[in-house]
């Protein structure tokens, strides 16, 4: 139930009806039938050719990338729709739909891939697209979270033209799975972050690469990896983009993941509401429903509140980068709001469940753990906050 505050192009609607059918015809009956496995592990690994079947077909049918430009085989989907799309996946509170590492049905590459050569686009890119590889960016390490212009990792030229490549990256979401890792380095430790670090292509089956360990969360859905690079040797054809200005490429799509985040807190907001509403009306106590208890109602109403103030916000923010705005205030005004709105909207629900809320059989708990780490990933709040500040001309 949400109220048409805002004013969506038919084609976008239309779009989202498809994936609407897509989702319940394919991707819920998978769950379903994996849904005891899925609620104890987070995945379902005994059923690996399910999964690529799925994204496969996701890829078929054009959902999988559609945000990339079409010369690559996406359809240029304007960040408005992008974030109408990630919404309605997550509102259906399957988790088959929107994890990357398990089977994203929307997401795709990072528009990075578009420094890729023409070699690079056949071997990694067209792959990538048609759902047959995955991949996973490995930025963050240790000691280099929120300022990732302190990363240690070292690239250094090798006498056969070679990049020799060492280090060890932490916090990479699909770590575990890919095919290849797009791999920052440090090439001039002089230059750092100013034309001194390199992104490059890193096969899984190179010799030095590996995964060291899976690292664990709170959160039953993600699980990220840490990799280690020790003396990978890595041909020059496998530099991506310019050498030395890895991080330029690496903030390349930050406004569109940020979005896509701010839209997937939209959906699991109105997933808990929903649950919420559904269950103070069937929930009797004192011979009554429990909706009838103010109290009750009270945290409804203002979850509804926040999700339908959030989704307005999050749509209008979306909307002027399709019209020009430059992006960076406007995605992280978006993701700031609606992740921190999400938590709330999550905890009300749990409340109004009382203590069936708190047992995993329904799923509420998982979910609740879970969007707390929104408020980390691709910028924590306080980062959000302090790039908002800045642009309103607050001195820094």
């Amino acid at each position: 139930m949400t109220v048409p505050l805002f004013d969506i192009p038919e084609e976008i609607l239309e779009l989202r009806g498809s994936l609407r059918q897509y989702v319940d015809r394919e991707v819920r009956p998978t769950e379903e039938s994996h849904a005891h496995e899925i609620q104890e592990t987070g995945t379902f690994d005994g059923a690996k050719e399910e999964r690529l079947k799925l994204r496969k077909r996701s890829a078929e049918l054009g959902f999988w990338g559609l945000h990339m430009p079409e010369e690559v085989g996406g359809a240029d989907l304007s960040y408005l729709g992008q974030v109408v799309l990630h919404e309605e996946v997550a509102r259906t509170g399957l988790i088959l739909a929107q994890f990357e590492s398990i089977f994203p049905v929307v997401t795709g590459p990072t528009p990075i891939y578009m420094d890729c050569t023409e070699e690079q686009r056949d071997k990694y890119l067209s792959p990538l697209m048609s759902g047959d590889k995955v991949t996973c960016f490995a930025l963050t390490e240790p000691e280099a979270g929120s300022d990732a212009t302190r990363i240690r990792t070292r690239a250094v030229k090798g006498s056969n033209g070679s990049w020799v490549l060492s280090g060890r990256k932490h916090f990479i979401t699909g770590g575990e799975s890919a095919d290849f890792a797009l791999v920052f380095a440090v090439t001039d430790p002089e230059k750092r972050a100013r034309g001194g670090i390199t992104a490059f292509l890193v096969d899984a089956d190179m010799p030095g690469y590996s995964v060291t360990r899976i690292q664990h969360t709170m959160s039953p859905y993600q699980n990220p990896a840490e990799l280690t690079f020790e003396d990978v040797e890595v041909p020059e054809e496998n530099v991506l983009g310019k050498e030395g200005f890895g991080f330029y490429s690496a903030v390349k799509g930050i406004n569109g993941a940020r979005l896509q985040i701010a839209a997937t807190a939209l959906g699991l907001a109105q997933f808990f509401l929903d649950r919420a509403l559904e269950y103070a009306k069937s929930r009797v106590a004192f011979e009554r429903p429990i909706g009838a208890n103010q109290y009750v109602q009270g945290m409804l109403v203002d979850s509804f509140a926040e999700v339908e103030q959030a989704r307005l916000l999050v749509y209008s923010m979306a909307d002027a980068i399709d019209g020009g705005a430059d992006g960076r205030r406007e995605a992280a005004l978006a993701k700031l709001v609606a992740t921190e709105m999400v938590g709330r909207v999550a905890d009300r629900s749990i409340q109004v469940h009382g203590g069936n809320g708190y047992m995993t059989e329904l799923g509420l708990e998982s979910w609740y753990r879970d969007v707390r780490a929104m408020r980390l990933y691709e910028g924590t709040s306080e980062i959000l906050r302090t790039n908002v500040a800045k642009s309103l001309g607050l001195p820094e």
